[in-house]
């Protein structure tokens, strides 16, 4: 099937390929994301893992432009694990109310601090099992602390922006409406080489934002398209 994009007419690949294929399809994904983002990290500002921990936790259901206005303020009154671990709800709320959610958030953020005062002798540990055991921290929370922090490529992080791309480009088998996420995150660690999982979720997350927009993607400037089923179709 052939599509016309910027005059030029370009062959998509078969949305049914071997895995083999697929893999050689995202060696050729990830050359492009590295030519448009060769430094793609993580937008959260922080300056060590506990900050990122709890910027990671404020980021649920909330964009990181929110949370970056918001984190200075909650990091300059509360700076470490013990301090948030003792602080006064109300206080917390209030700083962070913006983010949405920010009761529960609150309960998460002093919950994770006295366990990790409690537990992990006030420093945020660095393995999967451990961080999932921190009250409102999940798998994606965990990778991007992981991967971010500590650089350990445990997983994929999944969010909006990579669950949809990955669904466009045909990197995986899960719903259509891209919501999956374990299976997303599942899908695309057996076809991406393990010390690329964090680079690439932070690569699609850009490419999200700024080319592959959820509502009118913008194929005709995309570099990828040639590599993407979905190019010109949306």
């Amino acid at each position: 099937m052939k599509t016309t994009r910027s005059n030029k007419t370009v062959q998509n690949p078969k949305l049914s390929e071997t895995s083999a294929q697929k893999k050689n399809r995202m060696r050729r994904i990830l050359s492009g994301l590295k030519k448009l983002y060769p430094q793609a990290t993580c937008a959260l500002r922080h300056e060590h893992p506990f900050q990122l921990l709890v910027a990671t936790i404020l980021s649920a259901q909330c964009t990181d432009e929110i949370v970056n206005k918001v984190t200075p303020v909650l990091f300059e009154r509360y700076v470490t694990p013990v301090d948030l671990a003792g602080a006064d709800p109300p206080d917390v709320e209030s700083i962070i109310h913006s983010t949405g959610f920010f009761r529960q958030k609150t309960k998460s953020l002093l919950a994770a601090s006295r366990k990790i005062v409690e537990e992990f002798d006030g420093r945020v540990p660095d393995t999967m099992d451990a961080l999932l055991k921190l009250p409102g921290v999940a798998r994606k929370t965990a990778n991007v602390v992981l991967g971010t922090a500590f650089g350990k490529n445990e997983g994929v992080v999944v969010d909006t922006h990579v669950g949809r791309l990955a669904t466009r480009l045909d990197f995986t088998w899960s719903a259509k409406n891209a919501k999956d996420a374990v299976k997303i995150e599942r899908d695309l660690m057996e076809i991406v080489p393990r010390d690329e999982w964090t680079y690439l979720s932070h690569a699609l997350i850009w490419h999200g934002r700024q080319v592959c927009f959820a509502r009118k993607p913008n194929c005709a400037q995309c570099i990828l398209a040639d590599s993407c089923p979905s190019a010109g179709k949306i």
